[in-house]
């Protein structure tokens, strides 16, 4: 190596070298040529350093120096290169020997000699002496080494010293996608002890995949195997190329990059699974002429295509006629630009002709989506039409009769599939004849059961109610349409899938690889190549720079704008004047979007506000900025197409995993279908920069979309869950038979081995979905959701008793309030059991952040460092271990939330938004879970978690600071005055309560008094009125069902507002991002017992009756029955009535 050229052979050197060359310990490999020469003389040193040796010449020994930290310095970049190049034996080599020097140890000795400041010098001699290798002595128990160490104490300390080396277990199983790629997933687990003196934080490990004959590496990558992983299992997931040979061995390497000795492998034999067959071909796009706009025929729908066009693309000229004149189903694959918004259109158009007493519901898996369809049909279709179209999305949730007076219904799949849920009682489900699909191809992702399942639901409800349902699919050019057609029941006639190269506008791609196993400096190696990319193929016209995270987006923003200052131009991408610009950068509330768009560089993602996402969405639709750098969801949200795209980076951080994964191919894709503008341009361009190790994979895959499988199976539990408390499942063969109507039996039949199932007969398929019932039912059961009929001795495989009665299931209390509140069933469960122990507020909040809903929490990099640091500010502690845990982050959030701390970054705000998204239902269903369990104390002390929230208090805040212009100051002087809480303040005369203000000295704003109301309780049992000032007593049979009639009345101050036909009134919520109606929850519970008799909730405008119903004891008794009404939103707005029951025999 040139790095040795200045190494010289000194003649006073050479009795030492030859001394030392003689000496086999310290230069066990041979050096060929002699010591004479600098390479001899390289060699020998290097093999000294690491045997250890003592040099006595000073020169040697500052040369010894340089060599080992050369030698290290150059064995890394030659691992390095031979990973790049695919050389296994090269790479294990290289690496082996990088240790060998970090350790100073040669890897024919002992492992433990890594260990030796455990383990005493003279025992590792004996150890190498006689043969004891790690796995005998694994083998042996601490007698048996203490006897063969001739030293019983030393047993225990070698054992010891055993444990500290990273063991793991390795399982490697095979889900093939194609015959020519596969997802290999690989289950670590640590069986050693975890030393903080031995491991430090974390443990570097290599992982790479090499064909049976050690000559490719065919995928390799970097993992960081932490402290926290010890306790469960971990899963890399890796998609990886292989060659069409099903009797292929493939071996799997996962190697410590710092302890000798810790090399582990596993193998995987492609033999061993069935390969999916090859797909049919794409729809081939024909030569026709263009339609016109005039061949739809009716003049309004004429006007509001002619809008955007005067004849019809290609894609559009051929589906037409199947879109427009027939109401086959339809599904439709073909690039994102290719107008497939302008198909779902004409299926719209023709539902309006020929059934237009019918509603249509178009679902899209991303809000961005249906904020996008919403603004746009709104503001244009609808109107012109004289339609009605409401959104129905986690924000935005219609009341029933919006839905039923709709005509079009635009929603998010959770929220179409809770209300699809109850069909049977909601007319408006259906009054459904069309059902329009977007993105379709996103079933294989995270959301894509939900779309699954109320997909196959309301087909279901199509072939057994009577009600025609058509469905028209819209999707990126698809690998297995066929399949998806065939589950969504469309024929030959209504498929088209087009290639991806069917485009509107062709793209030119560029693929440009990056160095470096490191994430941070690699984006940042991106940012010149990234500039360069804008101003060479794109420096006058519209850009978007695609990336992984926020951090990204201000990162990349500022070295771009460093970039146009070192070039001198520094508003190259900038299209207004500064006297335009100066107002709009005045309305923006981010800083660092302030100091981007003074350069034309725009910044996009989750954590700005929504008045500066339009203002930059605006600025660079209208061209007045050149740049608009965001996060990946922009994607599939607002369609911004530019001449040209840059994807910086195919990574993202996954908070789950907490490593760094690749998109998805299909997020990829629809990142590069942004480029290119069909109003303007003849040629879009996209740049996409990865790491250099995926280049090839990018390059050969890019544009061969993989199958889409389905992701069901996993989260089936909730489905079957809320199945059976509809009623629609009721016995084990009707979850069979569900299951056949789902996208995951279609390709459980054409790609077995993905789902882990050997061959695709029909006994093992049905042996398969037996297995899986069971497991998914005997799972529910065990959460407490449903109950089943099941004697394993007497059932069959085909869900039927041995004596031909069926297995029966249904569902519990648990299970319908999951199904209800939109839960998982392991949250149920969770709270099922946990509720059990908790006692006070502070478990209850615990208890609430434990539910599944928030696994989803991201956890980015670092953010357990955030965690520690707000956990000192807050009221409660929590588990310290667990600061990267998304339960401990929402408990911590949820009580900065309540103590209106300032949170550390943007992030936390748009995290906590959605936390309590969630938390209302989660709230609601702890409520009823605990009044289920019967447990009076804990079910209003959950109610009382729910009013906090809503008003970011704490249980114990004075309640008249809930009116915001009081304060804690103003709440004790008025205390003083008299006052005993916000009830009383607020029951008080204007002009009394003015001047109870005025002589404590506290400032009232009335408008803020305004917005609360007083509810006024009344209840009647067998004709005995109860009042607050008038108790009740009555006397009932034993058993007797007792009804009590509840009467509520909304007075005070804020009952002014609403005129008396109104059934709802909006509730004044600081604490919640989405509005909300007033709820009031009513109870009848018994004291003495502390037990929930009767629940009820409800939303009251002016006035609202209802009835509480219970049976009273087998035996003469008395009970006194509380009967209680709290508000789900105000704090201290609650009442109560006494009644007495004297039961009688």
């Amino acid at each position: 190596s040139q790095e040795f050229e200045n190494i010289r052979v000194r003649d006073e050197e050479i009795v030492e070298l030859v001394k030392l060359k003689g000496r086999k310990k310290i230069v066990p490999i041979d050096i060929k040529g002699g010591v004479e020469n600098r390479e001899g003389k390289v060699n020998l040193l290097l093999q000294a350093y690491i045997s250890c040796a003592q040099i006595d010449s000073f020169t040697l020994v500052s040369d010894t120096n340089y060599v080992s930290q050369s030698a290290g310095r150059i064995l890394r970049s030659l691992f390095e290169l031979s990973l790049r190049n695919g050389w296994p034996e090269l790479a294990d080599l290289t690496l082996l020997y990088c240790k060998a020097v970090d350790r100073r140890l040669w890897p024919s000795q002992h492992p433990l000699r890594q260990l030796s400041t455990i383990v005493p010098q003279e025992i590792l001699n004996k150890l190498e002496q006689r043969s004891l290798t790690v796995e005998r002595l694994e083998e042996m128990d601490e007698a048996e080494i203490g006897r063969a160490m001739t030293n019983q104490r030393m047993g225990n300390t070698v054992k010891r010293a055993l444990s500290y080396l990273p063991y793991f277990e390795l399982t490697a199983s095979v889900q093939p996608i194609t015959r020519t790629i596969i997802r290999l997933s690989l289950r670590i687990r640590a069986a050693f002890t975890w030393s903080d003196k031995q491991h430090g934080v974390s443990e570097p490990m290599w992982v790479w995949v090499e064909d049976s004959d050690g000559q490719r590496i065919v995928h390799s990558e970097h993992y960081l195997f932490q402290k926290k992983m010890m306790e469960e299992e971990q899963t890399l997931i890796f998609t990886i190329p292989v060659s069409d040979h099903t009797s292929s061995q493939y071996y799997v390497q996962f190697i410590s990059d710092r302890w000798l000795g810790c090399d582990y492998t596993t193998s995987f034999a492609l033999s061993e699974s069935i390969l999916p067959g090859e797909e049919a071909p794409h729809t081939d796009l024909l030569p026709l002429r263009p339609l016109p706009v005039e061949a739809v025929g009716r003049e309004e729908y004429e006007q509001l295509l002619r809008r955007k066009f005067t004849h019809f693309n290609p894609v559009q000229t051929q589906a037409f006629h199947t879109l427009y004149r027939t109401d086959h189903n339809v599904l439709l694959g073909a690039p994102t630009g290719s107008g497939k918004t302008v198909a779902a259109e004409l299926s719209m158009f023709r539902v309006f002709s020929v059934r237009p007493d019918t509603k249509v519901v178009y679902i899209a898996p991303l809000k961005a989506l249906v904020r996008e369809r919403v603004e746009d049909w709104g503001k244009k279709l609808a109107p012109a039409l004289g339609k009605k179209l409401v959104q129905l999305t986690g924000d935005f949730t219609p009341d029933i009769r919006a839905l039923n007076a709709a005509d079009i219904i635009i929603a998010t799949p959770e929220k179409w599939d809770g209300i699809s849920r109850s069909w049977r009682q909601r007319s408006y489900v259906r009054k459904v004849s069309l059902i329009i699909l977007d993105e379709i191809h996103l079933l294989g992702a995270d959301r894509g059961p939900i779309l699954e399942v109320l997909v196959s639901r309301m087909r279901f409800i199509a072939a057994n109610s009577g009600y025609p349902i058509r469905f028209v699919g819209l999707s990126t050019a698809l690998a297995n349409a066929h399949d998806i057609a065939d589950w969504l029941g469309v024929t030959e006639s209504g498929l088209f899938n087009f290639r991806p190269s069917v485009r509107p506008v062709p793209i030119e791609v560029h693929i440009q690889g990056f160095p470096g196993k490191h994430y941070c400096p690699r984006m940042a190696s991106m940012n010149k190549p990234a500039y360069a990319s804008i101003v060479t193929h794109s420096p006058s016209k519209p850009v978007l720079v695609f990336v992984s995270s926020r951090r990204q987006t201000r990162l990349t923003a500022m070295d771009l704008m460093q970039l146009c200052e070192q070039d001198g131009a520094g508003s190259r991408f900038l299209r207004m004047s500064s006297e335009e610009l100066a107002p709009l950068l005045d309305s923006v509330r981010d800083t660092s979007l302030q100091h981007t768009l003074a350069y034309g560089i725009g910044l996009h993602h989750a954590g700005l506000i929504d008045s500066d996402k339009e203002l930059v969405e605006r600025l660079f639709v209208e061209g007045k900025i050149q740049i608009l750098v965001s996060t990946s969801t922009l994607a599939w949200g607002v369609n911004f197409p530019a001449h040209l795209v840059v994807v910086k980076g195919t990574e993202y951080y996954d908070g789950k995993t907490k490593r760094y994964v690749d998109y998805p191919i299909t997020d990829v894709l629809q990142m590069m279908g942004r480029a290119g503008r069909p109003q303007f341009d003849n040629l879009g361009k996209a740049v996409i920069l990865v790491q250099d190790a995926k280049k090839s994979f990018y390059r050969k895959f890019l544009y061969e979309p993989f199958p889409v499988e389905s992701s069901l199976m996993h989260c089936l539990h909730d489905h079957i869950n809320a199945e059976i408390a509809t009623g629609s499942i009721k016995k084990k063969r009707d979850a069979l038979d569900y299951i056949t109507w789902t996208y995951f039996f279609r390709r459980l039949l054409k790609n077995p081995a993905y789902y882990n199932l050997d061959e695709a007969s029909d006994a093992s398929v049905l042996a398969y979905l037996t297995d899986l019932v069971d497991d998914t039912l005997s799972e529910l059961e065990e959460a407490g959701c449903i109950l089943v009929d099941d004697d394993e001795e007497k059932v069959g495989g085909d869900g039927r008793e041995m004596d031909g009665r069926e297995v029966e299931v249904q569902a519990t209390p648990l299970g319908r309030i999951a199904s209800f509140y939109y839960l998982q069933y392991k949250t149920v469960g969770v709270f099922h059991e946990e509720l059990k122990k908790a006692t006070t507020f502070e478990d209850l909040l615990a208890v609430l952040a434990e539910a599944a809903e928030f696994d989803e929490l991201p956890v980015r990099h670092n953010e357990d460092k955030l965690n520690a640091t707000l956990a000192s500010t807050c009221r409660y502690s929590v588990d310290a271990n667990s600061f990267d845990s998304p339960h401990v982050k929402a408990n911590l959030l949820l009580q900065a939330h309540l103590s209106r701390l300032d949170l550390p970054v943007a992030d936390y705000v748009t995290d906590t938004k959605s936390v309590l998204d969630q938390t209302v239902r989660v709230v609601q269903a702890m409520i009823d879970i605990c009044a289920d369990k019967g447990k009076h104390y804990l079910a209003t002390l959950a109610i009382l978690l729910q009013q906090c929230i809503a008003q970011r208090r704490w249980h114990d805040d004075d309640t008249l600071m809930m009116i915001p212009s009081i304060g804690e100051e103003g709440a004790k002087k008025l205390r003083q005055a008299g006052i005993v809480g916000v009830g009383h303040f607020l029951a008080l005369p204007d002009s009394e309560r003015a001047e109870v203000a005025r002589r404590a000295g506290v400032k009232v704003a009335e408008k803020e008094v305004q917005r609360y109301p007083l509810a006024m309780l009344r209840a009647s049992v067998k004709g005995v009125t109860i009042t607050a000032n008038r108790n009740g007593e009555v006397s009932v049979k034993a058993g007797e069902e007792i009804q009590i009639h509840i009467g509520i009345e909304r007075r005070g101050p804020g009952a002014k507002a609403p005129a008396r036909h109104l059934s709802s009134v909006p509730a004044f919520t600081p604490g919640l991002a989405k509005s909300k109606d007033e709820g009031w929850y009513v109870l009848a519970a018994d004291e003495k017992e502390g037990e929930v008799k009767a629940l009820k909730r409800l939303t009251a405008g002016t006035e609202a009756k209802t009835g509480l119903s219970f049976l009273a004891p087998t035996s003469p008794c008395r009970q006194h029955i509380t009967i209680l009404l709290m508000s789900d939103c105000y704090v201290g707005l609650d009442q109560q009535l006494s009644l007495r029951i004297h039961v009688q025999p």
